[in-house]
């Protein structure tokens, strides 16, 4: 029996460890569209107002507790993550865009608030996908739509439209 309560004590201290792992979802899911790309090329580059915005995007959003940021492999998205990445010292990570179930997953087992850099046709689908409400369709000269999503602790998510300088 003296074996017993060590066992017994060990998976008490388990067991309260668990809601604290099933809440580990993010406290905040920021979606955001690229920046403004320049007209010509396969994978063009941010224009100088692109830039500009990317930084507005940074400004806004190093002190929401960012603790991830996601991007697709393009220049445009990559570019406009950046200067978020240097203001929190957070790295980059890359996602498909073709395959937004696995980034839903991954950013779903994350805490704290996490940013995503998309497209203009990827990012209503994640919207739905995290439970939020896109809205209406992004335009293709639209660069300023910036989503708030806040999961609720009924499982319910609050969608806010956000728009950048």
């Amino acid at each position: 029996m003296p074996t017993f309560r060590p066992l017994l004590c060990a998976a008490l201290a388990a067991l309260t460890l668990l809601p604290g792992l099933a809440a580990a979802e993010p406290s905040a899911i920021y979606l955001v569209r690229h920046a403004e790309k320049a007209a010509e090329g396969k994978d063009p580059d941010l224009t100088p107002q692109g830039q500009t915005r990317a930084q507005h995007i940074a400004a806004m959003l190093h002190r929401a507790g960012i603790t991830a940021i996601f991007s697709t492999p393009t220049a445009r998205t990559r570019q406009t993550a950046a200067p978020l990445a240097q203001r929190t010292g957070l790295t980059v990570q890359l996602y498909d865009p073709r395959a937004p179930r696995v980034l839903v997953e991954k950013v779903r087992a994350l805490s704290g608030a996490v940013v995503v850099v998309g497209h203009s046709n990827t990012l209503p689908e994640l919207v739905k996908l995290f439970g939020g409400a896109p809205g209406s369709e992004i335009l293709d000269d639209e660069f300023d739509r910036l989503y708030q999503l806040l999961p609720g602790a009924d499982g319910q998510v609050r969608t806010i439209l956000l728009g950048t300088p």
